[in-house]
């Protein structure tokens, strides 16, 4: 019964508030659709996963949906980031109590445009990235792909400076490892 009023009285205070939600709303589909790609991206190279991407960047853009009012002048990126992280580390949290992967089977998809090689490449640096420990991974998505410092990527996973740089060198050693015992090529500023 007092779920029933609570809802309704949610319901009531949004009514109310229609043209404010009207506004919000439009500007949270604008930065979703200025975004969307990185997102997608972002979440890819933390899961390793195209499904389990997907559902970690509905879950949170969910989170930053709800927010939106609050964050919205400040930096609703770094945001979505912080959600991105937090959505992935409570993943790996339940993953341990069920150690099974799950597999997607590759779409048969034709192309106009060959782009075999940098799949390949892209799978190869995936599969290195699943090997690395959570906040190894983190750390260099963070840095590599989001291009984050050292001190703001110590901010978003809540850890120290020194910690992100410790952490960073050895995902590197492995990183490197990994990709030459694979025969791919190891970026140059690795």
């Amino acid at each position: 019964m007092t779920q029933t009023r609570i809802a309704v009285s949610r319901v009531c205070e949004c009514v109310g508030r229609q043209s404010e939600r009207t506004e919000l709303d439009a500007d949270f589909t604008e930065f979703v659709e200025a975004n969307a790609h990185r997102i997608r991206a972002l979440a890819q190279w933390l899961s390793g996963d195209p499904d389990r991407a997907a559902d970690l960047a509905q879950s949170a853009l969910e989170r930053t949906y709800a927010r939106w009012g609050r964050i919205q002048s400040g930096d609703p990126m770094a945001y979505v980031r912080k959600a991105l992280l937090n959505q992935q580390r409570d993943w790996w949290r339940r993953r341990q109590h069920r150690p099974e992967w799950p597999t997607a089977e590759v779409p048969d998809v034709s192309s106009p445009e060959d782009h075999a090689a940098s799949h390949a490449q892209r799978d190869v640096m995936l599969a290195a990235l699943g090997r690395l420990t959570r906040r190894e991974r983190q750390v260099l998505v963070l840095r590599y792909y989001a291009d984050l410092s050292d001190a703001q990527i110590a901010a978003e996973i809540g850890v120290a400076v020194g910690t992100v740089k410790s952490t960073s060198a050895r995902g590197l050693r492995k990183m490197r490892a990994l990709l030459d015992s694979a025969g791919a090529p190891v970026p140059a500023d690795w």
